[in-house]
């Protein structure tokens, strides 16, 4: 089975979803699905997607570098680690790469509320992926 054929249900869904710059390539046995997210709320449904055709990510046969259009307001949110540099994941889990560090009391942008355990985030040198919740505190307005 190709694993355009695996993953058609997640490439439907970027379609559907109105993913821009949507662009799907297979190489050396696995796929790449790029592109930018209208939302916070669409790249966690890609990620919810992703995650009922491989569960717990096992297989790694796909790297989505899917992130949210920059020009999406955010609320600010403080890192609220003990001291150490907070990790930021490509997807939900601790088992995804980790794509950047926020420091120890840094304000980043709180794209979405992924879950209770898992936020999406972007710094303000533009990383973006998901940190540990319980490690960010919204700031007072």
């Amino acid at each position: 089975m190709q694993l355009k054929d695996k993953y058609k249900d997640l490439m439907d869904a970027a379609v559907a979803s109105g993913v821009n710059n949507l662009q799907v390539r297979e190489q050396d046995g696995v796929l790449y699905i790029d592109g930018e997210a209208p939302s916070g709320v669409v790249k966690d449904q890609l990620w919810e997607t992703y995650n009922k055709l491989d569960p717990d990510f096992l297989s790694g046969d796909v790297v989505m570098n899917v992130n949210v259009s920059p020009s999406i307001p955010g609320t600010k949110v403080k890192v609220t680690t003990e001291r150490s540099n907070l990790n930021i994941r490509k997807g939900p889990g601790t088992d995804q790469p980790i794509v950047g560090k926020a420091a120890h009391h840094e304000i980043v942008t709180l794209v979405s509320q992924s879950n209770d355990q898992w936020w999406l985030i972007r710094t303000n040198d533009g990383e973006e992926g998901y940190a540990y919740a319980q490690y960010l505190t919204p700031e007072p307005n």
